[in-house]
């Protein structure tokens, strides 16, 4: 497939573009829940708009009332999130936990999904168990008890776990490692949140002999909710790469030094030059990714193993390159610049960071 947006597609990014720079706005969303102290990291009236717009049902099948679109669609709304750094659960509700919602029993989807598309309901992801992210050493356990399992164990990581409704957690049974759907409110599990570096929320998640009922999708469901998850943080790293070199280049432009804009000297213009190159390649790759999952390819995986990779590495140079292009300032809290470094660092670990997905290219490469 052509690697750009079609007619549809370009309608909803001009719309989340107007929609996220004006509601979503650093000034009204990041800092504002940041010097307030939230606890949840994000605002519950925002992700209400989330859902008066659509967002929220964009993964969400035809048959449980939602938009029945795709990943590139959802990718489009992730990097307009990106590029305003607007603190949402978005990547991990509307994508992670709706993916893996989708091949669960009618019953289960009927009593999360409408929730998730009235944007009253949080979903959260307990995956990561250590300090990296490394998906084939799940080691909690899930053991039969009568017609259902008890989860033990413990996990780190879990992104708006403190304000989750609904933690899907993977766990390991008899046949493999399957997911669960678990209630905020269940017995046994301890929630202790923690604020990460760029001021969201997360939380490390203890399970002690935790009663659910039969898992909701198996290890292919777990493979499909990782890929859901690798390609939407790569649209929105890419969109916080290409916000930060937006914001450099007019930085470039209004600095002046020695009579003259810095922008004008040659070499921060071919460094600009070089990152505007690897910026549409990060592009390119994750909206391969995206088309990948949408049509079940064969590399469906590779290609959100790359996106991830690529992304990830890309946000890192624009962030970098901004900082330093903007000198002692960008380290202070007065420009954004600062708070977009923070937020790649944040992304980059979830879902695993480049390096991660580097070996994972090779190894599935056949090296």
């Amino acid at each position: 497939m052509p690697l750009y947006l079609n007619d549809d597609q370009a309608m909803l990014r001009d719309s989340a573009r107007g929609f996220m720079a004006e509601a979503g706005a650093i000034g009204k969303q990041l800092r504002h829940y940041r010097d307030t102290g939230c606890t949840d990291g994000f605002s519950t009236a925002l992700w209400k708009q989330f859902a008066e717009m659509g967002f929220t049902g964009i993964l969400v099948d035809e048959r449980d009332g939602g938009l029945g679109l795709r990943h590139v669609e959802a990718g489009i709304v992730l990097e307009e999130i990106g590029r305003n750094l607007t603190p949402s659960p978005f990547l991990i509700t509307a994508v992670a936990v709706v993916e893996a919602l989708r091949g669960a029993g009618e019953d289960v989807r009927a009593r999360w999904l409408p929730g998730i598309l009235a944007g009253d309901t949080i979903g959260a992801l307990a995956m990561d168990e250590g300090p990296k992210h490394r998906p084939h050493n799940i080691a909690m356990a899930a053991t039969r008890s009568g017609n259902g399992y008890r989860l033990s164990g413990e996990k780190a990581f879990v992104v708006q776990g403190g304000a989750a409704d609904l933690i899907v957690v993977a766990a390991r049974t008899d046949e493999g490692t399957a997911l669960f759907a678990v209630p905020r409110n269940a017995e046994g599990l301890t929630v202790d949140p923690v604020r990460l570096a760029d001021a969201s929320m997360a939380a490390r998640m203890r399970f002690d002999n935790v009663v659910v009922e039969a898992p909701i999708g198996d290890e292919n469901a777990l493979r499909r909710v990782l890929r859901a998850g690798r390609v939407g943080a790569a649209s929105e790293l890419v969109g916080i790469g290409g916000a930060a070199a937006e914001q450099t280049v007019v930085y470039l432009k209004e600095r002046r030094q020695f009579g003259r804009a810095i922008g004008e000297y040659q070499v921060l213009q071919h460094r600009q030059a070089h990152l505007y190159s690897e910026l549409e390649i990060a592009r390119a790759a994750t909206l391969k990714a995206q088309q990948a999952l949408d049509e079940g390819a064969d590399d469906a995986a590779l290609m959100s193993h790359v996106a991830k990779a690529k992304a990830g590495r890309v946000s890192t140079l624009a962030v970098q390159e901004g900082v330093q292009m903007h000198g002692g300032v960008g380290m202070t809290d007065e420009y954004d610049i600062g708070l977009y470094m923070k937020r790649d660092r944040v992304l980059n670990e979830l879902f695993g960071d480049p390096a991660y997905h580097a070996d994972r290219v090779a190894f599935l490469s056949g090296y």
